[in-house]
């Protein structure tokens, strides 16, 4: 052991090389030669090294690049969100079953639609809880809220209403004594037009040219409350349905969804105001949004595309964007929806 380590790689000890001088100086024959300073770096690197040295002509395998294993992780999520969502990117692959694989059929209406994740019905509509508000005690405002939702219900998830009925439950909630909204109703169910179309208020279809599609229409609602005037209950309701449908003509099986999002304010007026019970409530604002139901068509029902027309010079529009009030905002040309 050489304690004082490795000193230029030589492997001759002290006393070696002492011996090498004291002979080389008397002509001794046999003395060692002096390592050159080739072999003493030779020396030194075969002993720093751990392993063999690798042969000239070694073949070794490429180095695999880091990034390589960065391009396989992105390759593999995308494969996971193809699995679980192909509706994302239809039409990658050329293929007429991939680029299909998104969109609606009659087993599953609401494939490709953010609205899938959604609840079913009357179940979307959620009820915020109950405190006394206004004129009414805590058990007044939980039944005004109840009744409410049970006007969204009969208004635009009544499935007789749907196909094209009147929705007589849903207009004995207005107040009779409020004269535009009577007058709204009667003309909107018999001089259907612009101003009177019945798809301002509520949700219907003509099953002569539309069918929906089974019994599940999607719904996603926010309703809040506070003591309006005269210390009436005002209630805002933003509410969004989403239903499949298909054309009635026999054997299509097309189907496509009408989107129809409604902001709406009610007030519960005081009982001793109004001079009778509060089982009606007053319209104070309404305004609808609604996507594939017929632009520029007012004859009182909702009416789907089903040639997928679109006006290039309309705005590009997200039927789901629940951000941004309606506001009764708009420039009056008929957009393209983003996505269905």
């Amino acid at each position: 052991m050489n304690p004082g380590g490795d000193q230029g790689g030589s492997s001759i000890s002290d006393e070696d090389w002492e011996r090498f001088l004291r002979e080389s100086e008397e002509g001794v024959r046999d003395a060692p030669k002096e390592p050159s300073a080739r072999a003493r770096m030779v020396t030194r690197r075969l002993r720093e090294q751990s392993e063999p040295p690798e042969g000239w002509r070694v073949h070794r395998l490429p180095r695999r690049k880091k990034h390589w294993y960065v391009v396989g992780l992105l390759a593999a999520v995308v494969v996971l969100v193809l699995a679980l969502q192909p509706g994302l990117v239809p039409g990658w692959f050329g293929d007429d079953d991939a680029a299909n694989a998104g969109r609606a059929t009659l087993d599953e209406p609401f494939r490709g639609s953010p609205a899938a994740s959604w609840e079913n019905g009357a179940s979307g509509i959620d009820i915020p809880p109950a405190a006394a508000s206004g004129w009414m005690t805590k058990a007044q405002v939980a039944l005004a809220l109840e009744k409410t939702r049970d006007f969204l219900v009969s208004s635009n998830l009544d499935p007789g209403v749907l196909r094209g009925q009147r929705p007589d439950d849903a207009i004995a909630y207005l107040d009779p004594d409020q004269d535009d909204m009577q007058t709204f109703v009667k003309k909107a169910f018999t001089e259907p037009g612009k101003r009177y179309d019945a798809t301002l208020l509520f949700s219907r279809f003509d099953p002569a040219r539309t069918r929906l599609v089974g019994d599940v229409v999607k719904t996603r609602c926010t309703m809040t409350y506070k003591e309006g005037e005269r210390r009436a209950v005002d209630v805002s309701i933003d509410v969004t349905f989403v239903y499949p449908v298909a054309s009635a003509e026999e054997g299509s099986d097309e189907v496509t969804r009408t989107i129809v999002r409604r902001e709406l304010d009610i007030s519960w007026d005081d009982a001793a105001w109004v001079g009778r019970d509060p089982t009606t409530f007053s319209v104070r604002k309404y305004y609808v949004d609604s996507t594939n139901a017929g632009c520029d068509v007012h004859n009182g029902y909702l009416t789907p595309d089903f040639e997928n027309t679109e006006d290039p010079d309309g705005p590009a529009v997200d039927p789901y964007d629940r951000d941004e009030p309606i506001s009764g905002a708009g420039n009056g040309k008929c957009g393209t929806a983003v996505r269905s």
